[in-house]
C-alpha cells in the first residue's frame, strides 16, 4: 500500500527539517520534535499528497504544505494533553510533551510547531503562485477559532454536560474535522483541480473527518491501550459526551458503516484514479489504533 511508503518520505521530511537546529533555544527544537517524530500515523498529510496526486505526478513538490499540516497537528496535541486542557500523560506509546520537557517547554514547543508551519507555507509562497496561496489559507482557516479551535473550545465547555445532537456534530466536525478535510481540499487546490472535484473532495472530506472521530470514540471505549498508544476510557473519565455515549457502541458502528459507504460513493464521481485514496478510506475505518 502506498500509505506506508508516503508515510516513511514524511518522516524523512520532518526529521532532516529539524536536524541540528537551535544554539541557546535548542530545547525547543528538541521539544518540537520529540511529539513531532513520535511515529504518528500521518493521515492528514497523506491525505494531502495522494489527492495531489490524482492530479499531477511529483508529489514532492507539495512536501512543504504536507508536512506543515502535521506539524499544525502535533502541536494541535501537545496543547491537548496539557494538564489545563486534557491531562494526558502517554500520547503515542511515550509520555507526553509536558511529562519530558515541562508545561512551559511543552506549551512553547506547540506554539513554535504552528508558527514553524507557517513559516514552511508562507516560504513556498513567496513565488507567488495563487494555488499555493490558497492552499495555506485553506490550512490557516481550519486551524483557526473558525477551525480546530472552535471545536476545542466546545469540548472543553461541554465537559461534565448533557449537550445536543447537534453540538456534540459541529464540535467534532471543527475539533477532528476541519484538520481532515483542510488535507484534501489543500491537495487539491494545489494541483488546480476542477471546482467539481473540489466540491466533492470537500463533501469526502466532511464525511471521513466525522468518521475519524466516530471511530476514535469507538476506540477509546474498546480499543487496545498497547496499540493505541494512550489510556483507553479517557473520555468517560473526562466526563465528555462523545457519539459512543449519545448512541451507543453498536449504533456507531452502523453509522460508521453507512458514513464508509458514501465516502467510497463520492470518491467514485470522480473522473480520476481514486484507487489510493479508497485504500486509505477503508484503513481508517478498520484500523485499530
Amino acid at each position: 500500500m502506498k500509505y506506508e511508503f508516503l508515510k516513511q518520505e514524511i518522516n524523512d521530511w520532518l526529521n532532516g527539517y529539524f536536524a541540528n537546529k537551535g544554539t541557546y533555544e535548542k530545547i525547543v527544537f528538541e521539544a518540537m520534535s520529540y511529539s513531532l517524530n513520535n511515529t504518528g500515523k500521518r493521515i492528514r498529510p497523506i491525505l494531502m499528497l495522494l489527492t495531489y496526486g490524482m492530479y499531477k505526478e511529483n508529489y514532492k513538490d507539495i512536501m512543504p504544505f504536507a508536512c506543515a499540516l502535521e506539524m499544525i497537528h502535533t502541536y494541535s496535541l501537545i496543547h491537548d494533553d496539557l494538564p489545563c486542557m486534557d491531562n494526558d500523560d502517554l500520547r503515542r506509546g511515550k509520555p507526553t510533551n509536558h511529562k519530558v520537557y515541562g508545561e512551559a517547554v511543552a506549551t512553547l514547543a506547540g506554539d513554535a510547531l504552528l508558527n514553524e508551519a507557517f513559516n514552511v507555507m508562507l516560504k513556498e509562497c513567496l513565488c507567488g503562485d495563487i494555488s499555493k496561496i490558497k492552499a495555506t489559507y485553506i490550512i490557516s482557516k481550519s486551524a483557526s477559532a473558525y477551525g480546530m479551535i472552535g471545536g476545542q473550545i466546545v469540548d472543553i465547555l461541554s465537559e461534565g454536560k448533557a449537550i445536543s445532537e447537534d453540538e456534540l456534530r459541529f464540535m467534532h466536525k471543527k475539533k477532528t474535522g476541519e484538520l481532515i478535510k483542510a488535507a484534501l481540499l489543500a491537495g487539491a487546490v494545489l494541483a488546480e483541480a476542477s471546482d467539481y472535484d473540489i466540491k466533492l473532495i470537500e463533501q469526502f472530506g466532511e464525511n471521513l473527518g466525522l468518521a475519524f472521530q466516530i471511530k476514535d470514540d469507538i476506540l477509546d471505549v474498546i480499543g487496545n491501550s498497547d496499540k493505541l498508544g494512550k489510556k483507553t476510557n479517557s473520555d468517560l473519565i473526562n466526563k465528555k459526551v462523545t457519539f459512543v455515549s449519545l448512541y451507543g457502541l453498536e449504533k456507531c458502528k452502523l453509522m460508521l458503516d453507512s458514513i464508509n459507504d458514501e465516502c467510497l460513493e463520492i470518491l467514485k464521481r470522480l473522473r480520476k484514479d481514486t484507487n489510493e485514496l479508497e485504500k486509505i478510506t477503508v484503513f481508517l475505518f478498520n484500523r485499530d489504533f
